[in-house]
């Protein structure tokens, strides 16, 4: 991406910024990574963009300005966005039961003990509410977890990394429904389907496909013509890897039996609103600019200012940290000095994050090792797009956060 701004006019050391690149250079050449674009910028305007490796080992294709990234669980911010777009509108209240919209969830039951074939249950106490979708507090769950009994039921139904072929968002959201829920509506925090139920609220709340709700109210608006459920040039996809824990290296997700999960972008089979989408730097750096601009760009706004400051505050129970609320899991971040705002982690205190990063950043990031963060005391907005899985693979994201701070000197 094109540089906009001179780096030490904006507070940041050159020759500091290019350690990035020779950070994750080594990354591509000892096997690591295939590929990486990290992009920097403060006020919008970008100082610093570095790539390397390629897109496509096999093809000998390397990695470019315009080439698409599974962005994974990036895709959550957007859609709870596309969810305070109607929240804005009066189409709901935060504090509304799901089941208004989705009567599937009108009797959740909760898992108190036992395995997964004989779990003892009890009636949720307290309905799913629309701010338990966007906060991971409804006590959903994904498969891909291994830590719970009900993650196991989510897989024993095909849920782990990818969901049944034959069912459509509205039919992933009927199957969650009939599984417990691991713990009462609004007690704890657990990363989850909650964001993809949230995707088929927007459904029905405004009688349009999720996709086409996106591309007309969020993507369109803000000019993100790249980003999708399916990749708009598969020519430009980046090929998905695994990490191999023998020896290190990127194995491809088809040599290691994920070939399904890796052709979800080209032709995905139901609209993921927590996970499905695939982007461009170009267009994800447009998002941030966004949030960073408390929901206007270039004159677009796509939210007023005081929802996305109100998106931007820890909303997990008590004002604790992720640390203090979360089940300890899988998740795209440390847990903490961390809360959740409405879509993604926000951070509450730096020196118990142990980076140095501001109070109020908004961040999350990817299963395929992608990260971004929005920092409004600095002014500071960064993106990491890479095709690794897991995103625990490598501390990509701690070593970027240190990379981008100590560059910053003013």
């Amino acid at each position: 991406m094109k540089i906009e701004a001179d780096p030490e006019e904006l507070g940041f050391d050159p020759a500091r910024l290019a350690r990035i690149d020779d950070h994750f250079a080594r990354y591509v050449d000892d096997g690591r990574l295939a590929g990486y674009h990290a992009v920097v910028a403060r006020d919008g305007r970008i100082v610093h963009s570095a790539s390397a490796g390629h897109r496509d080992v096999d093809a000998g294709l390397p990695v470019t300005d315009d080439t698409r990234w599974r962005i994974y669980s990036m895709s959550k911010p957007i859609t709870s966005v596309a969810a305070m777009v109607l929240w804005e509108r009066g189409a709901f209240e935060l504090t509304d039961p799901i089941s208004r919209w989705l009567p599937e969830f009108a009797e959740p039951q909760v898992y108190v003990k036992g395995s997964s074939s004989k779990p003892l249950l009890e009636a949720a106490t307290e309905p799913i509410r629309v701010w338990h979708l966007l906060t991971h507090t409804a006590g959903l769950t994904y498969g891909f977890h291994h830590a719970h009994p009900v993650d196991e039921l989510y897989r024993a139904a095909g849920f782990e990394w990818s969901a049944p072929a034959d069912l459509d968002l509205a039919g992933c959201v009927r199957a969650w429904a009939r599984m417990p829920l691991v713990f009462q509506p609004g007690t704890e925090w657990n990363y989850s389907q909650a964001t993809d139920v949230l995707g088929r609220l927007i459904e029905v709340v405004s009688g349009q496909t999720l996709d086409a709700f996106l591309d007309e109210n969020v993507l369109g608006p803000l000019g993100m013509t790249a980003t999708g459920f399916a990749v708009d040039d598969p020519d430009r996809l980046a090929t998905l890897y695994l990490a191999n824990p023998a020896t290190g290296r990127y194995l491809s997700a088809e040599a290691a039996g994920m070939g399904a999960m890796a052709r979800e972008a080209i032709e995905p089979t139901w609209l993921g609103g927590g996970g499905g989408l695939v982007s461009t730097a170009a267009d994800y750096h447009r998002f941030t600019r966004m949030l960073l601009g408390r929901g206007e760009v270039d004159g677009v706004r796509v939210l007023g200012s005081r929802t996305v400051d109100y998106m931007g505050r820890n909303h997990l129970p008590g004002g604790l940290d992720l640390e203090q609320v979360g089940r300890p899991l899988f998740a795209e971040m440390p847990f903490h000095g961390v809360g959740f705002g409405l879509g993604f982690s926000v951070v509450l205190d730096p020196v118990a994050y142990k980076v140095p990063v501001s109070a109020g950043e908004m961040a999350w990031g990817g299963a395929a090792s992608t990260a971004f963060w929005v920092d409004p005391v600095e002014r500071v907005t960064a993106m990491f797009f890479t095709q690794l899985l897991p995103s625990s693979a490598h501390p990509i994201r701690s070593q970027l956060r240190g990379l981008v701070y100590q560059a910053l000197i003013d």
